[in-house]
């Protein structure tokens, strides 16, 4: 056994606190910097980190971890009244990265590019169109809580519209791949994603009658509830990857919304704040960065490779900013949601993997792709600060105007007041520096 992955959380920590609070200094997130730190220190520069199994791990957990408290962040009222426009976005942030994916895979994919690949070039161009409809919204939570702007109207549209994007990839992953694997049967996966949901609701409301019963018989020592409350986190994510096939980040969001109703929210989403900050975010979001590697690139891939990160910010854009704009959404928070949607993240790398095994990919597309992963990362949340700076006459308000804080907030001393005892009080959830 080696001790080598303490000096790479060494490393990681280090890098991506130095490099956050330079990019804050430049009037950027500081996800920014993290991101940066991790392709410093990964294959595509320096390379010094050795145990990348031991770090996947850890990020991983750091992802659920962060949609867990994203979660209990949400205002489940606003959540509601934004259930139908977040549809719409979802729908429409789809379906024109996938015509925009397939237009220029169609312009350049032919038979001299297709190595590789053993599907038919009709199915190898949908799959890029595929790969552009995901949505990593881990980058935009973060970026969204480090500016205080989480709960505002377009925040709340966005983190609904990518539960529903990620539904809708699923589906149109599926369908792609059925037509390449006749194993995969559409009508399976569909049934198994209402499952899910229905699972979940009825797994919620027995833990949500559990949890206040307890409530009720404990008082003061309340980091039984912390404990308890991740365990319903991992279960209810574990669950959802492994038998239903929706992803993880999916099932910690719907537990975080269920713990959200309880008393102890705001306390349990303190103590995570603390763990998420301290070790497992800064993590993750270097992982993402360690994934960058530089492949071989010949001319012709250098033009696809920048006019496909081009359409994938700007279809997502406007795909979702035309599904904010129907909705009745104002001109400056439809760009908001757009920008919002924009990152591909990991998810992106795991549907072009899971696609260049069963033969729907070229391995000549597979540099773009992860230059596209790594370019819409990183300015994601370069473009979300802009998207959201207050207006030079200082009245920032109006269609950006910050949504009425929330019960989460407003209980946040009274949960922490007297109760806990045993525990030094924290700095609650968007507090720090």
């Amino acid at each position: 056994m080696t001790y080598n992955f303490l000096l790479d959380l060494a490393l990681i920590l280090l890098c991506t606190k130095v490099l956050g609070l330079l990019t804050r200094n430049f009037k950027m997130p500081q996800v920014v910097g993290a991101l940066l730190a991790g392709v410093i220190l990964g294959p595509a520069v320096l390379n010094v980190l050795s145990d990348k199994d031991f770090i996947t791990k850890i990020s991983e957990i750091g992802v659920i971890v962060l949609m867990f408290t994203a979660g209990m962040e949400t205002d489940i009222k606003e959540l509601k009244k934004t259930g139908k426009a977040s549809f719409i976005i979802a729908l429409c942030g789809v379906l024109v990265p996938l015509g925009g994916g397939f237009l220029l895979a169609y312009l350049f994919n032919g038979p001299d590019m297709s190595e590789g690949a053993t599907a038919s070039l009709f199915l190898q161009n949908m799959f890029i169109g595929v790969i552009l409809t995901a949505t990593s919204v881990s980058i935009t939570v973060e970026t969204l809580k480090e500016m205080g702007k989480l709960n505002t109207r377009a925040g709340n549209a966005i983190l609904g519209a990518a539960i529903i994007d990620d539904i809708l990839g699923i589906i149109a992953l599926t369908i792609i791949t059925s037509m390449a694997d006749p194993t995969v049967q559409i009508g399976i996966v569909l049934l198994k994603v209402v499952a899910f949901f229905v699972f979940a609701g009825v797994a919620g409301f027995v833990f949500f009658l559990f949890f206040r019963k307890l409530q009720n018989h404990y008082h003061k020592d309340m980091r039984r509830f912390v404990i308890l409350a991740f365990v319903f986190c991992l279960v209810i994510s574990y669950c959802a990857e492994e038998f239903f096939g929706v992803a993880d980040i999916t099932g910690a969001f719907i537990a975080g919304l269920i713990i959200s109703n309880t008393e102890r929210a705001p306390y349990i989403a303190s103590r995570f704040e603390t763990l998420s900050y301290t070790l497992i975010s800064p993590v993750f979001f270097a992982s993402i960065g360690l994934k960058m590697t530089m492949p071989e690139m010949t001319p012709h891939i250098i033009i696809f490779s920048i006019l496909l990160m081009i359409i994938a910010v700007l279809t997502k854009i406007i795909g979702c900013g035309l599904g904010a704009k129907i909705c009745k959404f104002g001109t400056r928070e439809s760009i908001q949601v757009g920008v919002g949607m924009i990152s591909r993240g990991e998810v992106a790398l795991i549907v072009a993997t899971k696609g260049a095994a069963l033969g729907l990919m070229s391995n000549m597309f597979m540099g773009p792709v992860i230059l596209t992963v790594v370019v819409t990362t990183v300015i994601a949340p370069i473009l979300l600060k802009i998207a959201f700076a207050s207006r030079k006459n200082g009245k920032g308000g109006g269609e950006d105007q910050k949504i009425e804080e929330t019960e989460l907030v407003k209980n946040y001393n009274i949960a922490m007041r007297g109760e806990d005892t045993n525990e030094e009080e924290e700095i609650p959830a968007g507090a720090r520096s």
